[in-house]
């Protein structure tokens, strides 16, 4: 089989979707999957990608909450014409197949191989969406199978396009994201236990409500210390805000590459999640589950879709930085329920290794190539063993 990955966000910048494209990448072709990645590229930042097409500039969009690095050229059509017409992709495998430009127009272009779409975002409502229906539409029709990556994703673009969607989840490698991983050097320190955020920092992601839920902590407790790892347009605000309010042993250690996620996990006792809203699944929260680490994470959506309260984790309101640090006290209180809720989150997310999730995306490409060859066959009916949890 021969696969083209279209992924509609600057390849060379870290981000879910990005990471999504890579692991299934490799896993397919461990499977013996040729894959070719098509996205745009910012080009001279990154190392050569195996296979990558790069297509377009990209240039940052505030989308969702966010900042999205995307194309918005449309006079790509006659390079994506080139492309599909040299590789003749038995599958085009979209993510988020309905985001300008590159998406669109490979959906588009691509009239002879299977076009199937994987539905990341979530969100409350999608201006685009809704205004742009009627032309959206046709595009959508297009599209032989749709995937979304959770329950929650699922049903936000079911609002604006209703289809049979198969649910399949981001994955996680087990091999890098585990318990024997030697721990970053210089984040633990004697005496104190290491609560540890990792995320970009821009207003979704919460800082603001931990940094308060903290402060709270260290108002009766001395034991403990914040580590802050990622970078993003309010980290000088926080930075600014925990010098002037004095708020003690809070390190920002700012961006790190992918490669050392892992050791910052191992190197923390509990990650913290207090992200706002708008995550269609806790990609993140698994990682951390995955290194044996207990989580105390907002009861939004796409993590409720992750962690059971009280068995991997512990999970409070949105914005509630009182209940955030009674549930950080809690688990700072007991070693034992620290390793108990670990140990349950890393048996967990075996689930979700990129081996599985792999199978379960060419179920769903062999379906929608055997719809295609029997068009009597609804291509919309996808097996159901390939929706998961």
């Amino acid at each position: 089989m021969k696969v083209g990955l279209v992924s509609p966000y600057d390849y060379g910048r870290p981000g879910g979707v990005g990471e999504h494209v890579r692991h299934l990448a490799a896993e397919l072709r461990r499977q013996g999957v040729e894959v070719k990645i098509l996205a745009p590229s910012a080009g001279g930042k990154e190392p050569r990608v195996e296979g990558l097409y790069s297509l377009g500039r990209p240039i940052p969009i505030p989308a969702n909450g966010s900042v999205a690095r995307i194309s918005l050229s449309f006079h790509l059509a006659r390079k994506i014409r080139e492309v599909l017409d040299q590789e003749r992709f038995d599958v085009v495998h979209l993510h988020e197949p309905l985001m300008p430009a590159l998406p669109v127009t490979v959906l588009r272009s691509n009239t002879e191989g299977v076009n199937v779409g994987t539905f990341h975002a979530y969100a409350r409502q999608n201006l685009g969406y809704y205004y742009g229906r009627p032309l959206l539409r046709r595009l959508f029709r297009r599209l032989d199978a749709c995937i979304a990556v959770s329950e929650p994703a699922k049903t936000f673009v079911s609002r604006y396009f209703p289809a049979d969607y198969t649910v399949i989840p981001n994955g996680i490698d087990p091999l890098r994201f585990n318990p024997a991983v030697p721990p970053a050097e210089g984040v633990a320190r004697p005496r104190r236990l290491t609560i540890l955020f990792l995320g970009r920092l821009e207003e979704r992601k919460g800082l603001g409500t931990l940094l308060e839920a903290y402060s709270l902590l260290r108002q009766v407790r001395a034991d403990c210390q914040l580590v802050v790892v990622g970078d993003g347009p309010f980290r000088r605000g926080y930075e600014r805000r925990v010098e002037e309010e004095g708020i003690p042993d809070v390190r920002f250690c700012g961006f790190i590459p992918e490669a050392d996620k892992p050791g910052y996990f191992t190197a923390a006792d509990i990650y913290c999640a207090p992200n706002t809203g708008k995550e269609s699944f806790g990609v993140i929260l698994l990682e951390a589950m995955a290194t044996g680490r207990p989580v105390v994470a907002t009861a939004i959506d796409g993590f409720r879709q992750v962690i059971t309260d009280g068995e991997e984790g512990l999970l409070t309101p949105p914005g509630d930085e009182a209940q955030m640090a009674a549930a950080l006290a809690k688990l700072l209180d007991s070693p034992q329920l620290r390793r108990q809720m670990g140990e349950r989150g890393r048996r967990a997310a075996a689930g979700y290794a990129w081996p599985l999730v792999a199978d379960r995306v060419m179920s769903v490409y062999e379906s929608a190539l055997r719809a295609r060859s029997h068009p009597e066959v609804s291509s919309f009916v996808q097996p159901s063993a390939a929706s998961i949890r």
